[in-house]
């Protein structure tokens, strides 16, 4: 079977599977606007008039002076990374709640930073004022899901660079929205993947490098988290997130376990995701967590809950190679990224961390992946040793943060760019149109342009 283009009849489908679209704040994020508004024969890139983003270096600066959008409780632990790190100078926070920005002026207090930094708390679009200002270098935005391309687009376009928390985009079309203006601007934007930085992946993706696995040929990427009591909170996540599944029936979140990956397999730097196939299973988890736990006169027990609660894809790239793709936030189970690579020398699985390399231990036999990080942790992590581990999400949080500053001091292109922002998110609409369609393939759109087999270095 060829894989598909969306066409109409599969956008209005998958729409009519999610039932209606709810506006959200920046606006509906139903079936159609998942797809962009794809034609069956729309081809899977677009000419540009920009040259590209990719290898870019930023400017060397002395200080990387940094706006922050939306200072719930992600924006608050990205703020206590970032005053952790030298030569950083906050410049502007922004929220609908003026007191959120308050709780994050005197955490910068705590953390020594005795300035006051510009406050925007106007209303939803305050950002489009906070981006013109003339002493900011990047506008970071940790907000909702649905605000990130609003917020990225007015940050590049006022002449910023921009980073988002993830995923970066939610249809197709406004990833190729990401990658036009990043080209036309010259305004990197960046996806900060966390999990591209925790311990295990940048070891495992050192092993790579060095051939440990052999030729690669399959891995596996998931985020599998029981956030059951998080989305029926009536504060933080709770007030938006749970909403997402009333409206689609897909991978909600799938870049913490395929960005790692991704870098592994050297996605957009020699290979790229080619298609995908999804499933899901029925919806259950959310509906039974309400009966179980919400009053009858609960006015949550309006939604209906449209996301099945296993999402299944699998992903082929254009060498071959094929990816496991899981998102589950509705099961009792336990925490997994899964964050497997396997080659023909052997293979790593996580959740728990084991390793097999043929030739080496006992045959047929996981062993400890202890053994294989004197030779190959990561230099960051050798760097950067337990001041890293006393950050956020096992000290991924605070890598990736350093090294974000790093690269903008320095002068060096960033980790990843706009084109993997746009292919790490891109799983969201496709698996939501595979599913629609009874796991039809569903090609992936080549945002690179056709540069995706230039071999670059990742990290």
């Amino acid at each position: 079977m060829r894989p598909n283009h969306p066409s109409r009849r599969d956008v209005l489908k998958g729409a009519a599977l999610a039932g209606a679209g709810l506006a959200l704040g920046a606006g509906s994020l139903s079936a159609h606007d998942a797809a962009g508004g794809a034609s069956a024969d729309a081809p899977t890139t677009r000419p540009s008039a920009a040259p590209t983003m990719a290898g870019v270096p930023f400017e060397k600066r002395d200080v990387v002076r940094v706006a922050i959008v939306g200072t719930g409780l992600r924006g608050r632990s990205v703020l206590h990374e970032l005053t952790g790190v030298p030569n950083v100078s906050i410049a502007a926070l922004c929220d609908t709640v003026p007191e959120k920005v308050e709780m994050a002026v005197r955490q910068m207090r705590t953390a020594g930073h005795d300035y006051e930094p510009a406050r925007f708390t106007s209303g939803p679009k305050a950002y489009e004022q906070l981006v013109r200002r003339d002493d900011i270098d990047i506008v970071y935005t940790a907000t909702p899901w649905e605000w990130h391309v609003p917020v990225v687009l007015a940050a590049m376009n006022a002449g910023k660079h921009a980073a988002t928390e993830v995923p970066a985009a939610y249809s197709l079309e406004d990833c190729w929205t990401l990658v036009d203006t990043s080209e036309r601007t010259r305004r990197h934007c960046l996806m900060m993947e966390n999990c591209n930085y925790g311990y295990n992946e940048l070891l495992v993706l050192q092993m790579v490098k060095a051939g440990a696995f052999g030729d690669l040929k399959h891995a596996g990427a998931a985020y599998n988290h029981d956030l059951r009591e998080i989305l029926f909170e009536n504060r933080d996540e709770g007030l938006w997130r749970r909403r997402h599944h009333t409206l689609r029936n897909s991978n909600l979140y799938p870049t913490h376990g395929l960005g790692p990956v991704a870098f592994m397999l050297g996605i957009n730097r020699g290979d790229r995701f080619d298609y995908l196939v999804s499933m899901s299973t029925p919806e259950m988890g959310l509906t039974k967590w309400r009966k179980d736990h919400e009053p009858t006169n609960s006015p949550k027990w309006k939604e209906q809950y449209v996301t099945g609660d296993l999402n299944t894809s699998l992903i082929k790239t254009a060498k071959g190679r094929t990816i496991r793709l899981e998102h589950d936030v509705s099961s009792p189970r336990p925490y997994s990224r899964i964050n497997s690579i396997q080659g023909t020398n052997g293979i790593f699985e996580d959740y728990p961390a084991r390793i097999y390399i043929e030739g080496e231990g006992e045959e047929h036999r996981w062993a400890s992946i202890d053994a294989y990080k004197a030779k190959y942790e990561h230099p960051l992590w050798r760097a950067l040793g337990e001041k890293a581990r006393s950050g956020g999400h096992g000290g991924m949080d605070y890598v990736m943060a350093y090294r974000l500053v790093q690269c903008m001091r320095e002068g060096l292109p960033p980790d990843f760019d706009v084109y993997d922002a746009a292919a790490w998110s891109a799983p969201g609409p496709l698996s939501e149109m595979s599913v629609a369609k009874g796991s039809a393939p569903m090609q992936f759109p080549d945002f690179t342009r056709g540069r995706w087999s230039e071999v670059r270095a990742s990290l």
